[in-house]
C-alpha cells in the first residue's frame, strides 16, 4: 500500500487510538520511499567528517586561523547535541515523518548557505544549522524503517546496512575527491541535489507513517535543558581533548561537567511521566549492557576509521586519496557483515555470536600492531575488512537486545537514545585514542604511539567478550509484535 504525502500539514492527532477510531491498517513503504529515507542519514553521518580534509582550504580562502575554522567542525557537532536532546518530543508532538522531512529541507538549506558563505561567520553559523537539522535524521528514520509498515516485517535491508557503514569511512575520501575537482565549497553543494532528490522520494511515503504526532504531548523543559547542556559540555569536552591535551581544563572541565549533567538527567528521566528522551529500557540489565557493549564496538571499530590516515599519510607517506580507497572496503564488508549478522541471529543465540563477533575483532585488531612504515596499503585494507566482518555480527544482535522489547511508540526514544550513548561514548574513547597519537613528536613516536594504540583496542574487545558473558541467550519479544519474529535490526554510525 502507497499513498502520497506532503510536508507538514493535517491533522496531528490522526491515528491515535484513543481518539475513538478504528484502526487503519498499517502503511507499508515502497522502495523509493526506503530510499528516500536513507538519503538524509547517508549525508547526515557524511558531513561530520567531510569538512575535516577541507579546514586548510577554508582557512586560506576565507583568510581565517585554523582555531576559527575548527568551529567549523565543532558548530556541528555541539548543535547535533542539542537536536537529539529535542528529537524525541518532536516527534511525537508533530509527527515522525513530518519532523524528518523538514529536518530535510532544514539541512539542505543550510548547506546551500555553507556553499556560497562569504566570510568564517556565516560559515559556522550555518554549520551549526546544519548540525540541528541533520540530528534527527539518523534516529527518526531508523524509526520509520524498524516500525510495523516500514519494511513489511522489520528487517532492515543489505542496502540500509551499507549506507549506515560506508557513510563514516565515505566522508574523507568523498571530500577529497570534492575538493580537488571544485574546492571546498562542493562538499556541501553537493548536498543539494542529493538532498532534494531525498524529499521527492520521501513524498511517496505515507503521511501518518512513524506515527502522526499529537498536540497535547508535554515538552520537559528541565529535563531537555539537563539533556542538552550535558550533550554539548561533554562533546565539547571530548574533542578538546584530542587538540588541546586532556590535562587543560578546557577539555577535561566540560567533558566532566557534561557528564555529571547527563547523570543528573538520568535520574530525573526516571522519575518523571514525561521525559525529554524516556530511558524506561535502561531499567533492565541487558538494555543496559547492551548499550555499554554498543559504546566498546563502536570506539575499537570506528578508532581506525580516524586514526589510520594519520598513521598511512603521516607515517607512510600515502596520499589522503589513497588512503581513502583503503579505507572504503571496509565499509562495504560492515555493511554485509550486518546483512549476515541479522541473519544468523535468528539461529544463533544472542550471546554466543556477540561472543564470536568480539573475539574475532580481537585477534583481528592485533595484527594492527604489526603494520610499520613499509606495509603495503592493500594489506592495510585487508587487515581492517577483517574487523570489519565482526562487526556485524556485534552489532545487529545488540541492536535486537536492545530495540526489540520496545513497543512501537518508542523506537524513537530508543533510537535516540541509541545515536546519544554512541555519538557521546565514541567520541570521548576515539579522542583520548586520537590524543595518543597526536602527543608523539616523530615519526618513529606516531608509529610506536599507533602500536599502543592497536594493543588498547585488542585489550577493549576482550573487555567487552568478558561484559558479553552476561547477556542472555536468547532476546526478548516486542509487546506489540503480536507473536511475529520480526528482527529489530539497524546501525546508527559514529562520525
Amino acid at each position: 500500500m502507497t499513498s502520497s504525502s506532503t510536508l507538514p500539514g493535517g491533522d496531528l492527532d490522526a491515528g491515535n487510538p484513543s481518539a475513538g477510531r478504528v484502526p487503519r491498517p498499517t502503511p507499508v513503504l515502497g522502495l523509493a520511499a526506503r530510499t528516500g529515507l536513507l538519503v538524509g542519514p547517508l549525508l547526515s553521518m557524511i558531513d561530520s567528517s567531510i569538512v575535516n580534509v577541507a579546514v586548510p582550504d577554508i582557512a586560506r580562502e576565507l583568510k581565517a586561523s585554523l582555531d576559527d575554522v575548527q568551529w567549523v567542525v565543532s558548530g556541528y557537532l555541539l548543535a547535533l547535541g542539542v537536536s537529539l536532546a529535542a528529537t524525541s518530543y518532536l516527534a511525537k508532538r508533530f509527527g515522525t515523518l513530518r519532523v524528518l522531512m523538514w529536518s530535510m529541507v532544514a539541512f539542505v538549506a543550510a548547506s546551500a548557505v555553507c556553499a556560497v558563505a562569504p566570510g568564517i561567520g556565516v560559515l559556522v553559523a550555518a554549520r551549526a544549522v546544519q548540525g540541528f537539522a541533520g540530528a534527527p535524521l539518523v534516529p527518526l528514520a531508523l524509526s520509520i524503517l524498524l516500525g510495523s509498515g516500514g519494511l513489511g516485517g522489520g528487517k532492515v535491508p543489505i542496502s540500509a546496512a551499507l549506507v549506515l557503514f560506508l557513510a563514516p569511512a565515505l566522508g574523507p575520501t568523498l571530500g577529497g575527491l570534492l575538493i580537488n575537482a571544485g574546492g571546498w565549497r562542493w562538499i556541501f553543494l553537493v548536498n543539494v541535489p542529493v538532498g532534494l532528490v531525498g524529499l521527492l522520494l520521501q513524498r511517496r511515503a505515507p503521511r501518518d507513517l512513524g506515527g502522526a504526532g499529537s498536540r497535547g504531548t508535554p515538552f520537559d523543559p528541565l529535563g531537555f535543558t539537563l539533556l542538552a547542556v550535558g550533550l554539548v559540555a561533554a562533546l565539547f569536552g571530548a574533542t578538546e581533548g584530542t587538540s588541546s591535551g586532556w590535562t587543560s581544563p578546557l577539555s577535561w572541565a566540560p567533558l566532566a561537567s557534561g557528564l555529571v549533567l547527563l547523570v543528573a538527567y538520568t535520574f530525573w528521566a526516571l522519575r518523571v511521566p514525561h521525559p525529554a528522551v524516556n530511558l524506561a529500557m535502561v531499567r533492565t540489565r541487558t538494555s543496559i549492557l547492551a548499550l555499554v557493549l554498543q559504546v566498546l564496538c563502536s570506539v575499537v571499530a570506528f578508532g581506525t576509521v580516524f586514526l589510520m590516515p594519520v598513521f598511512t599519510e603521516s607515517v607512510q607517506g600515502h596520499s589522503a586519496l589513497a588512503t581513502g580507497v583503503a579505507l572504503l572496503p571496509q565499509g562495504v564488508i560492515m555493511g554485509l557483515g550486518t546483512w549476515v549478522g541479522q541473519r544468523l541471529s535468528a539461529r544463533v543465540p544472542l550471546r554466543t555470536l556477540v561472543l564470536v563477533g568480539f573475539a574475532v575483532l580481537a585477534v583481528a585488531s592485533v595484527f594492527l600492531v604489526g603494520l610499520d612504515r613499509t606495509t603495503p596499503l592493500w594489506v592495510t585494507a585487508t587487515i581492517l575488512s577483517g574487523r570489519a566482518v565482526a562487526v556485524g555480527f556485534v552489532t545487529t544482535p545488540l541492536l535486537v537486545a536492545m530495540l526489540a522489547p520496545l513497543p512501537e511508540h518508542e523506537l524513537a526514544d530508543g533510537n535516540t537514545l541509541f545515536n546519544i550513548t554512541q555519538r557521546l561514548g565514541g567520541s570521548i574513547g576515539v579522542s583520548i585514542l586520537g590524543s595518543v597519537v597526536a602527543g608523539a613528536a616523530t615519526l618513529a613516536a606516531v608509529l610506536d604511539a599507533f602500536h599502543l594504540v592497536g594493543w588498547v583496542l585488542v585489550g577493549l574487545a576482550v573487555l567487552a567478550g568478558l561484559l558479553t558473558l552476561g547477556l542472555p541467550p536468547g532476546v526478548p519479544t516486542r509487546p506489540d509484535a503480536a507473536g511475529d519474529d520480526r528482527a529489530v535490526t539497524a546501525q546508527a554510525g559514529l562520525d
